[in-house]
């Protein structure tokens, strides 16, 4: 009898702490969510707090000069106060292309509305990527002129910039050389101060919403600042 009883108010005590646990509530100190930074291509996440000295300090995407499917000059100076989203790819290309092609356009409808919001493609295959090329190739997939901008020029320039820059072949141990073909289905989105603020799979519907997820994000954490 005595064994019932310590086994009855054993379970009288385990019970009503679980009430008690169960009734505790947390609470979380509102704060400013920041999406992270990047510096490498291991795309290793940095914390950093927007407008400090570090923020200010960090990797960067350097200038550039290219042409547009306009015949216009593309430059940094065409991006200044704007968050814009790019990649690399090539008119010819029969495999990976014309899903990423899509995807993007699906995210220029996204924000086509937004003057905030730009699109960058770089062709690494520029030397039959001409101007005419590229215009042929904006009036068939629905390109808007300056919002999305299909960039060709200096080859050696736009590969360094891929690789050494935007990191955009995350083929960590396996270093390219310059005759090696750059080819990756990585979308890359960029903030107002040329920082790397999120890779994403330009083939895959989920890292698709997700990008759209978080470039309002980022116009949102630039209100907040």
């Amino acid at each position: 009898m005595r064994y019932l009883f310590v086994l009855l108010f054993v379970f009288y005590l385990g019970c009503k702490e679980k009430i008690k646990k169960e009734t505790i509530k947390t609470t979380e100190t509102s704060r400013v969510d920041f999406l992270p930074y990047y510096n490498e291509s291991s795309f290793t996440p940095h914390w950093l707090t927007p407008g400090s000295k570090e923020e200010k300090n960090f990797h960067k995407i350097p200038d550039f000069k290219f042409i547009n499917q306009l015949a216009d000059s593309i430059s940094q100076d065409t991006f200044n106060n704007k968050i814009y989203i790019t990649d690399f790819f090539f008119t010819t290309c029969p495999g990976i292309c014309p899903q990423m092609t899509n995807n993007m356009f699906k995210l220029q409808e996204e924000f086509k509305n937004d003057p905030e919001i730009l699109f960058l493609s770089h062709s690494v295959t520029p030397s039959t990527d001409s101007v005419s090329v590229l215009r042929e190739y904006a009036n068939t997939h629905g390109v808007i002129d300056n919002k999305w901008h299909l960039a060709t020029g200096d080859k050696d320039a736009i590969y360094n910039l891929g690789r050494n820059y935007y990191f955009v072949e995350n083929d960590l141990g396996e270093p390219k050389e310059m005759d090696d073909f750059l080819h990756s289905e990585n979308f890359l989105l960029i903030d107002k101060n040329k920082h790397i603020r999120g890779i994403y799979n330009g083939l895959n519907r989920a890292s698709m919403a997700q990008l759209i997820t978080d470039t309002k994000a980022l116009k949102a954490e630039n209100t907040n600042i």
